[in-house]
């Protein structure tokens, strides 16, 4: 069965963006990505109409309260990507590789990323790392295996760099990451994540490449660009890095939402006849929340 939508055709259970689609849009629209870490974010994500959602290993920092990404583990990944893929109609949702779950051996790259889309339902992978990471990506892309790269900042990296740095600031470091972008596109990665780099090199590695390219501190010059979605919500506990922009300061309606529930039942004032059930007649459903969208 056929259903049109958005004013294009596709077929009924399939997502309304995908690889093609996502590598279309290079010089003729910008790209808006956001993460993801659980069913609810994802979901309202999705209805915003993000493109792309990436379930990213930065959910150790924000979510799990870790120092780096470094302790997220492929089972960690599994778990919260497939909340996410739950919660995702229509935005392509890509999956991180995090730390050792593709460094030590092309086959073991390619088992974990398979386990990714296989069983927590990603539709690609993201993995770190410039030119090295060629052979795997081409070896994941033969193999069915959609994959977004990123370059510049490199998080998993934080104890080889020295901590989270702008890089390609020399002209050296500049070349050789127009140089990894090239060769992960030769490779077949459908897109790029750019993290951390002065804006004029975020503009000379997009041109350098035909496929998107999206930035994160990397200047407006790039196809398309991501945020965590703790930093742009306000919900993240310590300052955001420079290149965000918050888009409003939930941590603080959350703190008094919090505050004035505490003081309703100090009081006594919750709950309150709204909130119980009456004696004597037929009993409503509990509660009224949807199916999940799967329905």
């Amino acid at each position: 069965m056929l259903a049109v939508r958005l004013g294009i055709w596709y077929i009924w259970g399939m997502k309304l963006w995908n690889v093609d689609r996502i590598r279309g849009l290079k010089g003729c629209g910008r790209l808006p990505c956001v993460t993801a870490y659980d069913f609810v974010s994802a979901r309202l994500a999705d209805e915003a109409g993000f493109p792309l959602l990436l379930a990213g290993d930065s959910l150790g920092t924000t979510v799990l309260g870790y120092a780096s990404t470094i302790p997220v583990t492929l089972d960690v990944m599994l778990h919260h990507t497939a909340a996410v893929a739950r919660g995702t109609r229509d935005a392509l949702v890509v999956a991180d590789m995090p730390f050792l779950s593709y460094q030590v051996s092309v086959a073991e790259g390619i088992r974990n990323a398979g386990r990714l889309l296989q069983e927590a339902g990603a539709d690609a992978v993201k993995i770190e790392g410039g030119a090295f990471r060629s052979e795997l990506v081409s070896a994941l892309t033969l193999n069915g295996i959609p994959v977004l790269g990123h370059i510049g900042l490199t998080p998993q990296s934080v104890n080889q760099l020295g901590g989270y740095k702008v890089q390609g600031r020399t002209q050296a470091a500049a070349e050789q990451l127009v140089a990894d972008a090239r060769a992960l596109e030769a490779a077949g990665a459908f897109a790029l994540v750019l993290e951390c780099v002065p804006p004029d090199l975020g503009e000379a590695v997009t041109a350098a490449v035909q496929i998107p390219v999206v930035g994160i501190g990397a200047g407006p010059g790039c196809d398309g660009q991501i945020l965590v979605a703790h930093d742009l919500l306000g919900l993240s506990l310590a300052p955001p890095p420079k290149f965000v922009k918050p888009y409003a300061a939930l941590a603080d309606a959350v703190r008094v939402a919090l505050g004035a529930y505490k003081m309703d039942v100090e009081a006594g004032r919750f709950p309150g006849p709204d909130q119980c059930y009456a004696q004597g007649t037929a009993e409503h459903p509990i509660s009224n929340r949807e199916h999940p969208i799967s329905k």
